[in-house]
């Protein structure tokens, strides 16, 4: 009897390198901002209206690559979405004015939002339901080991040749990785190291044959995935929960440079604490999610059980801006990044527990969109408070209530059981 092979963890990591290429190229304006700022005199509103650039670019791009994957599949939309966003990557070093600035971030943005849909489907195609949370994690793991990476390559870079020289060679990555994909992928049904065992276990919980061709078939709009509460629900959800992400993401350098005194070289250890906490984070979710179903409890109670874990973790969230001792503080911001790896990972997952198969990376790419708009709003709101306050306060307090939110919205308005499209 032939047994199971590895393929399908191969795939997951080729999956995470392309999520930490993705979180590295993402954050270098964000470990470089207090740097730049100084050079190009930007203001705080400048800077969010940079990252707001980005964000409406990742909006839109969430909109097409959901389609477009589902079109020509996971191996063709990848490779685009990479090739584009690491276009927009080196485009950074050729630009001095904010405006430059904003199209070379939508331009990444406009490439970048197809990572987790591609990343998405493709788990979808290649693990049964009881272990995509846990393949989910894993994957998504690479955006916080990118994080963590991505300050100790970029202040490197940065203080021996510049800081136009770190959006240059952080940006190359993607066009390697996309060599390493187009050698090394291949859809289960045309891998020849895919063997009946495999392919067994990956479709055990699916469709038969004639169920699955006949699902193929049936061309899904927008429109109809509108039809669902669902879809409102987790869009919802998701834009009020990735802006907080965002916002990790590109203003705690500065947050810790204008409230702890720490310069550029002294980022690198606490935001190597911060996101290594949060790729724990990001796995552990998963694990949890699918503990509960192993055990027993329904997928519904699995993953509601645990965004609802992890959404109370983030509360001293509220207390940051008053504590004075820097490492708390890390210690908190760590605990809340951890927090939303471990949201995306169960919300993720929810998708592709709720919709079929073949409108996956369609239904991930709009809820996306529901986070990027989130964000973009967000990163304008935070550039023009601390521009009129000079604090983070208020900030972090809305911060810290937006995953219980989120959680309530699930629970009441989001059965999670398969929908019939």
């Amino acid at each position: 009897m032939e047994k199971k092979t590895n393929i399908r963890w191969i795939v997951v990591g080729l999956l995470f390198f392309a999520t930490t290429i993705n979180y590295i190229d993402r954050q270098v304006i964000g470990l470089l901002k207090p740097y730049i700022q100084d050079d190009l005199h930007w203001s705080e509103t400048d800077y969010g209206y940079i990252v707001t650039a980005f964000q409406i670019a990742y909006a839109i791009g969430m909109l097409a690559c959901g389609r477009l994957l589902d079109k020509v599949g996971s191996k063709l939309g990848y490779s685009i979405a990479i090739i584009v966003w690491s276009l927009g990557a080196v485009m950074h070093a050729a630009v001095k004015s904010v405006v430059g600035f904003g199209v070379a971030r939508a331009v990444l943005g406009l490439g970048e939002a197809g990572n987790f849909p591609a990343a998405v489907k493709t788990i979808a195609e290649w693990f049964p339901k009881k272990d995509r949370a846990y393949a989910t994690g894993l994957f998504n793991s690479g955006s916080t080991i990118g994080a963590i990476v991505a300050p100790i390559i970029v202040v490197s870079i940065t203080l021996q040749w510049g800081w136009r020289w770190a959006f240059i060679i952080t940006g190359l990555l993607g066009f390697i990785w996309v060599v390493a994909w187009w050698l090394i992928y291949k859809a289960p049904h045309e891998n020849p190291k895919v063997n009946a065992a495999e392919l067994e276990y990956i479709h055990s919980d699916e469709e038969t044959e004639q169920e699955k061709a006949e699902e193929q078939r049936k061309a899904v709009t927008w429109k109809q995935l509108f039809r669902f509460k669902q879809t409102y629900a987790i869009v919802f959800s998701r834009f009020v929960t990735d802006w907080v992400w965002w916002f990790f993401l590109f203003w705690t350098p500065d947050f810790l440079n204008k409230t702890h005194g720490v310069d550029l070289k002294a980022t690198v250890l606490p935001l190597i604490i911060i996101y290594f906490m949060s790729s724990i984070g990001g796995i552990y979710g998963g694990a949890v999610s699918s503990q509960f179903i192993k055990a027993g409890r329904s997928i519904d109670f699995a993953r509601k059980t645990t965004i609802l874990i992890f959404a109370l973790l983030v509360l001293p969230l509220n207390a940051v801006p008053y504590i004075h001792n820097i490492w708390i503080v890390v210690l908190i911001i760590g605990l809340a990044t951890s927090t939303h790896q471990a949201w995306a990972s169960n919300i993720f997952t929810i998708v592709s527990d709720v919709y079929p198969k073949h409108v996956v990376a369609s239904m991930t790419g709009i809820s996306s969109v529901g986070g990027a708009i989130g964000g973009a709003l967000a990163s304008s709101f935070v550039g023009l408070i601390l521009d009129l306050t000079g604090s983070y306060a208020t900030i972090f307090m809305i911060a810290s209530c937006m995953y219980l939110l989120a959680w309530l919205t699930l629970k009441l308005f989001v059965p999670i059981r398969q929908v019939n499209i």
